[in-house]
């Protein structure tokens, strides 16, 4: 029997129904209440001697949780040993393509989706519990997480929303005693995320290949009823929805690459519907500037590689099109598969100019900015620090800390003499420029050394240099002297760390 079949069964075991707690936050279930049959009821399995190791404070008062809700009993729900009032927790089914094969079903293997969120400003925050044992899609896994990905995963996705990414988030750390057997015995651990929405490309693939187009639909109705109202009951309301859907997925592989991201396991069905960066794996933010940094160790073929996301993204885009082709015409599917191109170049020559600290348009900028890159290429520059130290550069001066950086100082003196005649053109001071860039070119990233060392000491229960670490990078693009020591450049050892999806 399909584990689809199951839906509505109410299987699953280890978590009661919490009392009532004062203050608790109001959950509805749209997802389970209006989509019956694409998901699994169960309820989380408890991991042995789980404890709450870390929380982020900042996220708790977004979602308007006070700090009682991290301390006994309460913490109870972020490691599923309660439920709240209202929630009614879920594991959702899917498919999709995994390195551009088809892969046949999916679904939320160690995940399960507690209920949705009903905030005081009007918006939904979905919370899904990570790590929370077997479902129905865990194929041949657990259904567990390891406290090493639960840790990497929570620092990613608070990197990348203070650095203007769209993103899940993540609101809470549990580990255990648990083990779970990867490579090696490890600690058990869950993260509480949050999103406006879990439903993936994969979602609609999933009915499309079941040839069920009436739940392709019925998904596709709810998804736009949900977080595209204003098309609903429009002429071409499809075409509206899935050109947008093109639009954003552009941008945000405008804001990966420009950031220096590389995602590592860009599979269908761990690309969002919202466009929003989910799924945290084999991730790695570029040290040295290399095009083709493949993050994932599992990528032999290097599809996955940092210069390879957009091709990907869009392929991934026209697999998402064949999904909804009982929709939309041939025509209407090219049409806003079309928009992908012009919204991604855009959106990262935006982005790229206001790094570079030109707040215009110049026919010589893609010149430059490619002579730059050339020359981190072939030098081996990191990517942060070189944009960072461009951010001091005074248009009238011909010294730059920037230059100490490059071996072959001819090469970037001719570069830099051309980029300083650019910087004249602008009709801002050296100070109002500096500021901006420093705006766009972050000091901090979540370097792969600096979140193996906040492992490292969690293992041990010792959150000091989570803690740290999360601070600094909740203002990536400020001053912080308290945490100099998180901006300078990874040991040797920092670049060479191996990642791979186990998790």
């Amino acid at each position: 029997m399909s584990p689809l079949n199951t839906a509505e069964s109410g299987q699953g075991s280890g978590a009661d129904n919490t009392p009532e707690f004062d203050n608790a936050p109001q959950f509805d279930n749209s997802y389970g209440q209006q989509l019956s049959g694409f998901y699994t009821h169960l309820q989380p399995t408890p991991l042995k001697g789980a404890r709450l190791l870390y929380h982020s404070e900042p996220l708790a008062r977004e979602l308007e949780l006070d700090t009682s809700w991290f301390s006994a009993p309460k913490s109870a729900v972020w490691a599923g040993e309660q439920l709240l009032p209202g929630m009614e927790p879920l594991a959702q089914v899917y498919s999709g393509h995994q390195f551009g094969v088809w892969a046949g079903q999916l679904g939320d293997g160690r995940g399960i989706l507690l209920g949705e969120q009903q905030l005081s400003d009007g918006r939904s925050m979905d919370w899904h519990l990570k790590g929370a044992g077997l479902t129905p899609y865990s194929r041949m896994g657990d259904g567990r997480a390891v406290l090493r990905s639960v840790v990497r995963e929570f620092l990613a996705s608070e990197a990348l929303h203070h650095l203007g990414v769209p993103t899940s988030r993540a609101l809470t750390i549990v580990t255990s005693d648990h083990p779970v057997y990867r490579e090696q015995p490890e600690r058990g651990a869950m993260l509480l995320r949050v999103a406006e929405s879990h439903v993936r490309f994969g979602h609609f693939e999933h009915f499309y290949y079941r040839q069920q187009p009436a739940q392709v639909k019925q998904l596709a109705d709810y998804v736009i009823a949900r977080h595209w109202p204003q098309f609903v009951g429009q002429d071409e309301c499809y075409l509206l929805w899935f050109t947008d859907v093109v639009k954003r997925t552009a941008r945000l592989m405008a804001h990966w690459q420009t950031k220096g991201f590389a995602h590592g396991v860009m599979n269908t069905d761990n690309m969002s519907i919202l466009s929003i960066t989910i799924d945290y794996g084999p991730f790695g933010f570029l040290d040295d500037y290399v095009p083709g940094y493949i993050c994932n160790h599992s990528d032999h073929q290097g599809r996955y590689a940092f210069d390879n996301q957009p091709a990907v993204a869009l392929w991934n885009l026209h697999r998402l099109g064949q999904a909804l082709s009982g929709l939309m015409s041939t025509a209407q599917l090219q049409q806003a598969l079309e928009a992908y191109e012009p919204e991604l170049m855009a959106a990262y020559g935006q982005q790229m100019r206001a790094k570079l600290g030109f707040s215009q348009s110049d026919s010589q900028d893609n010149d430059l900015l490619t002579g730059l890159l050339s020359l981190m290429i072939k030098e081996g520059r990191d990517y942060t620090r070189t944009f960072r130290l461009l951010s001091e550069v005074e248009m009238h001066s011909t010294h730059s800390a920037l230059r100490d950086d490059f071996i072959d100082r001819a090469a970037f003196d001719s570069w830099f003499s051309r980029y300083r005649a650019r910087l004249q053109q602008e009709p801002v001071d050296d100070a109002q420029r500096q500021q901006a860039m420093k705006a766009a070119n972050p000091k901090y990233i979540l370097r792969n050394y600096l979140a193996q060392l906040a492992i490292d000491h969690a293992e041990k229960d010792d959150i000091e240099p989570l803690t740290r670490l999360h601070q600094a990078l909740q203002q990536p693009f400020a001053e912080q002297p308290e945490f100099n020591d998180l901006a300078e450049l990874p040991p040797d050892w920092g670049k060479h760390l191996e990642i791979s999806c186990s998790s």
